[in-house]
């Protein structure tokens, strides 16, 4: 499905707020390879993993088709271009629907769309899943798979975390309780928290400064970084580069999102970039 209004041709969207302010956006999987904040990037992105990607509508290793779901690996249609309101903000939608390619995997019919809104220090990410069906239910996950880039990883913490039960996927899907009021990252981690509240503050980001995550309807918040062992496993990530980034993801993942006929589901995400 091409894009609308003469953006057929390209698979690249940016969103321009000016003040060298921007967010770039690949309709190839509706992925933000950027999002600059006066000329500074904000996410760790690499040729083909990084930035924030779109997970849908499964989280993890999947029977019918690849990890993490379709979304991120088909080609989204340009709902509505850039566009400037009235206060300087600039926000653009995206949507995808079912066609032939996810229906070989999950055949449901579904419409997603993704509105993305560039304000001055922020990043709004809100999203809808509707069930056009007249009588299919379906069941599904969704995660925005978000990679910060930071410093040092070794000095990012990161705050709502404490007294949540956590998934450790790194000791077999153990379950915890987060005895921390404030979590650091020191080794491998890859870690489901469930019910975590609202908003996570992460210290330590780009310039020293702290990232601000609100989250709505995403009950979960997955925390995972590789180390170097595990770096060394990932293609297209070098061996040095796991103390630059840090992912912070909101999700509904420990549980799925239950869509009877005729719904919607919705969820977003506000990440602001704040003070040191």
């Amino acid at each position: 499905m091409a894009a609308t209004g003469g953006a057929a041709a390209t698979s690249v969207v940016v969103l321009d707020r000016g003040n060298n302010t921007t967010c770039t956006i690949n309709l190839h999987g509706a992925t933000v390879v950027s999002w600059r904040v006066n000329n500074q990037e904000q996410l760790f992105v690499r040729s083909i993993r990084g930035g924030v990607s779109f997970v849908f509508p499964q989280y993890g290793a999947w029977s019918f088709g690849a990890q993490h779901g379709f979304a991120r690996i088909t080609r989204w249609n340009l709902e509505r271009p850039p566009e400037r309101l009235h206060n300087g903000d600039v926000e653009a939608i995206f949507s995808l629907m079912d066609n032939e390619f996810t229906r070989s995997m999950w055949n449901y019919q579904f419409r997603i769309t993704y509105r993305l809104i560039l304000r001055e220090k922020e990043l709004h990410f809100h999203i809808g899943v509707y069930n056009p069906s007249k009588e299919l239910s379906f069941t599904f996950n969704l995660l925005l798979h978000t990679y910060l880039k930071v410093p040092d990883v070794r000095r990012c913490q990161i705050t709502g975390l404490h007294g949540c039960t956590f998934i450790d996927k790194t000791r077999d899907g153990a379950i915890y309780q987060e005895g921390r009021e404030v979590v650091a990252v020191n080794e491998w981690t890859d870690r489901i928290y469930q019910h975590t509240p609202q908003e996570h503050i992460v210290t330590n980001v780009v310039s020293g400064r702290k990232m601000r995550i609100h989250k709505y309807n995403f009950p979960d918040t997955v925390i995972w970084n590789p180390w170097v062992d595990k770096a060394r496993e990932i293609t297209d990530f070098g061996d040095d580069e796991f103390p630059n980034m840090l992912c912070v993801e909101a999700g509904h993942v420990s549980s799925p999102v239950i869509l009877l006929p005729g719904t919607a589901f919705e969820a977003s995400q506000i990440m602001q970039m704040g003070d040191h």
